[in-house]
């Protein structure tokens, strides 16, 4: 079978409805009070929003009943749908640690405590009946003071062996008035050898071209190749990778039809910038990976040879895939090597 690797997805955004609303029915009768049908709460759960900032309201759901005691069964869950359905060889899960802790402790104690939430997600991340390569990236957030944030980049420091690289999250459009905090974090980060990406020209509010000489990946980025394609040669030249996530900007209002990304592949394979195709929120959308896949060839935004490339960019961009190549390479390399 073909095995893929999704470099773009939501710790809160991989549980999908159905596993959600069954938690709400056995452990918070108030919120499964509800929707007491499924149905109800897949429409509310998967439904486009207007805007980014109002999708993103839809994560506090989420992050609210990930916690220390919870962390454990909801990612056994993802691991197993990521492995039978979706034939994942590898996957990097990014979260806000912070935003798992226990809300009646101070900041300090909090902050302590993000330590337990990265071991206890990539603890559980390694399931021997499901073995996909995983790692984390931790995410600074627009929410949060810059003291949490410096603290996020220090225990990504600290915990390499679960943890592959940082991001920051948020409403993109919260950046700009915190740019210098921002841009000063990820020079730490670089400065103690973590890998880094960012959410960036995700919407037109969002379009930092400052923040770009610190990124190793551009978290979405597809408005580079809309709006400032200018911008392209110099992400080729960097071996920067778009994370692009079909599905997200149709749930967020950023775009109408998912052909218009068309424009954003098309432009980026001729200037020869790597994109990745991602999920971002495959829970949250109800759409895993090989159907953005497939949602992108049958809609005539990509062709087969273009969707190769993409896979096999997800593995040479992935900040902690350990065999170097992607695993059909491996495959074939291996098959050579015993003739």
């Amino acid at each position: 079978m073909a095995l893929y690797a999704d470099l773009h997805r939501h710790l809160g955004g991989s549980v999908v409805p159905r596993i959600l609303w069954r938690y709400f029915k056995r452990h918070n009768p108030s919120q499964a009070s509800l929707f007491p049908e499924y149905l109800d709460f897949e429409e509310f759960y998967t439904k486009p929003r207007s805007t980014l900032d109002e999708y993103l309201e839809l994560h506090t759901l989420v992050e609210s009943v990930q916690t220390v005691e919870t962390l454990p069964y909801f990612i056994y869950r993802l691991m197993r749908g990521a492995y039978i359905f979706e034939n994942l060889a590898y996957l990097e899960l990014r979260y806000t640690p912070y935003l798992r802790t226990d809300e009646s402790l101070t900041q300090n104690e909090r902050i302590e405590q993000m330590a337990l939430i990265v071991d206890i997600v990539g603890k559980s991340s390694k399931v021997k009946e499901y073995p996909i390569v995983t790692s984390q990236i931790l995410c600074m957030h627009t929410r949060l003071p810059y003291e949490v944030n410096k603290a996020i980049v220090d225990l990504a420091a600290s915990k390499k062996d679960f943890v592959c690289g940082i991001d920051v999250a948020g409403g993109d459009k919260q950046y700009r008035e915190r740019m210098d905090e921002f841009i000063g974090l990820y020079k730490y980060a670089r400065s103690m050898d973590l890998n880094t990406t960012g959410h960036v020209f995700e919407t037109v509010d969002g379009c930092y071209p400052e923040l770009l000489p610190y990124l190793m990946r551009i978290g979405h980025g597809i408005q580079i190749p809309l709006k400032y394609p200018e911008l392209l040669k110099e992400v080729a030249a960097n071996q920067q990778c778009l994370e692009v996530c079909p599905t997200t900007y149709l749930k967020t209002g950023t775009l109408e039809h998912l052909y218009q990304l068309k424009e954003v592949f098309d432009r980026c394979f001729e200037a020869g910038v790597d994109l990745t195709i991602c999920t971002d929120n495959a829970g949250l959308h109800n759409v895993r990976l090989p159907f953005e896949y497939e949602n992108l060839l049958t809609q005539d935004v990509i062709n087969f040879q273009q969707l190769k490339a993409c896979q096999d960019a997800a593995f040479n961009h992935a900040f902690a895939w350990p065999f170097g190549q992607p695993p059909a390479d491996l495959l074939i390399s291996n098959l050579k090597t015993s003739n």
